[in-house]
């Protein structure tokens, strides 16, 4: 084996006293950190494996073992950091490009901590969602200029023709979570959820699994520039369309899902040879302007006879509300943005780290451009990238998004401790893998309850957001900054969030 000048990024302590010897640790571990030794009886670690997941931890029925950040370090300094050290001894070791898994890891500022909610107090009563009714309903899809109504045998019926909506219990869905980046089982979490609790979930551009047609009108489809799995049942399947451009992960390049991970069951789903790499091409190869995008959006219209909505996402990039303007008038139902902070399974490091911008500064630049030019209502806007908890989302709502994305946070309901090793196929908590061994861990049935707790308990704090501020619509805050304050925000900041400081 070829020396390594890499530090191991976690260390293994075992407590010999309480080590039974069960091999509990041996069998978790895909990574091999753990070794069972017959003759002498005993159970060494191997650190440099570590990948700091913690499944030998919290499966250890002795509590034997702790894992925990190496504190051997480089010499201080603030240009070469540990990790642009390591980083460096990798590549001259593989000379490979450095993949991660999961979203950007790196301290640029997180906005929705610098934003806080208004409430009500004296003048304008707060609302009891206990006590009276509160709607988070949302509608997604193209809205009309105004409805006409005309009156017939002394009733009143709708003459303006709709176009196709979402229907969302509340404005929070499952994001694009390819199968083949995440296991069968997770899919089915997933789509399972979506169904019961009246939201989405999205394919990603994995296609739809033969076992998951049955939650068909719960899902969104995805058509990327590989068109993986895409053929006409998928497309009349979902409940809508959604072209992906890009995503905040990775803005710019495709999409990549290593051969190691491309089981018989993803190479029948995707349309793909058994363990070759999925590259999805950078650019979608019919789409070079926005007449072309324009092109595609109306043939899958025309594909699914305008009964779908149909979705384009892009990443957060700096002229991302010039593009979006384009995008609402070739005819997009819905935009998606993700954000720099969103997840993948599999992304070249320095894309992640280096290219987007956080979704916060998006959204308030979309919704502006699109209102600022009289079109706002004929796209809805779909944030995504970083969306950790209620208060994130009653903040997203309130700067101009319709309904956000949660991937990360799906997947950590369901047991994921965003290690970031998700490219490698061997996930511990069976979510990112396609290994039969390793997803036979993770249950379905108790992971779809847990996604539904989750979903549940942050319906409930929305509710207790919303009447705190005497709201009772998620509709009355969409687009009201008003109801925002910032802390710790440059003038700069605050211009393009389009909100006040604290204090006024």
């Amino acid at each position: 084996m070829r020396f390594s000048y890499a530090l191991p990024e976690f260390l293994v302590e075992r407590d010999l006293e309480r080590c039974i010897r069960c091999k509990v640790c041996v069998r978790q571990c895909a990574f091999e950190a753990h070794c069972y030794d017959e003759e002498t009886d005993t159970v060494s670690v191997d650190s440099s494996k570590c990948v700091g997941c913690l499944r030998c931890v919290t499966m250890c029925p002795t509590s034997a073992l702790i894992v925990r950040q190496n504190p051997t370090s480089f010499k201080e300094n603030a240009s070469w950091t540990g990790r642009a050290i390591k980083d460096i001894f990798k590549q001259a070791e593989t000379g490979g490009v450095l993949l991660t898994g999961m979203g950007n890891d790196r301290p640029y500022p997180i906005y929705w901590d610098h934003i806080l909610l208004n409430a009500s107090q004296v003048t304008n009563p707060s609302i009891d969602p206990l006590r009276e009714p509160m709607e988070l309903k949302t509608y997604l899809g193209s809205k009309p200029d105004r409805l006409d109504i005309k009156k017939e045998n002394g009733k009143l019926t709708l003459k303006t023709r709709l176009a196709p909506q979402l229907e969302l219990r509340m404005p929070v869905m499952f994001s694009a979570l390819s199968y083949g980046a995440i296991s069968l089982n997770a899919s089915k979490a997933l789509a399972s959820a979506a169904k019961e609790f009246g939201t989405y979930c999205n394919t990603g551009e994995g296609g739809l699994h033969r076992d998951l047609f049955q939650y068909a009108d719960r899902t969104i489809v995805q058509c990327a520039s590989g068109r993986f799995g895409v053929y006409r049942d998928y497309l009349q399947a979902g409940a809508a369309i959604e072209i992906k451009i890009g995503q905040g992960a990775k803005p710019g390049i495709g999409g990549h899902l290593p051969g190691e991970k491309v089981s018989e069951e993803v190479s029948k789903t995707r349309m793909i040879p058994v363990g070759t790499d999925a590259l999805s091409p950078a650019p979608h190869h019919d789409i070079y302007s926005i007449e072309d995008l324009r092109q595609l959006i109306y043939a899958l219209k025309e594909a699914t006879r305008y009964e779908k909505p149909v979705s384009v996402k892009i990443a957060a990039v700096h002229n991302a509300a010039a593009i979006a303007s384009g995008m609402v008038r070739a005819g997009a139902d819905i935009i998606a943005l993700d954000g720099l902070r969103g997840s993948t399974g599999a992304a070249p490091t320095r894309i992640r780290n280096n290219v987007g911008i956080p979704i916060e500064l998006a959204i308030a630049s979309v919704d502006r451009r699109l209102r600022e030019e009289g079109i706002r209502q004929r796209a809805s806007l779909v944030a995504a990238g970083g969306f950790r908890n209620s208060a994130d989302v009653v903040k997203a709502i309130a700067l101009g998004a319709d309904a956000v994305y949660i991937g990360t946070s799906a997947l950590v309901a369901m047991g994921c401790h965003v290690c970031q090793i998700c490219y490698t196929g061997k996930c511990n908590w069976g979510i990112a893998t396609q290994d039969p061994y390793l997803e036979k861990r993770l249950n379905p049935e108790i992971a779809k309850e847990r996604l539904l707790n989750l979903l549940r308990a942050w319906e409930h704090e929305i509710k207790e957001m919303l009447g705190g501020m005497g709201i009772n619509a998620i509709e009355s805050l969409r687009g009201n900054r008003l109801h925002l304050r910032g802390v710790g925000l440059s003038d700069t900041d605050l211009d393009i969030l389009g909100i006040l400081p604290a204090g006024r």
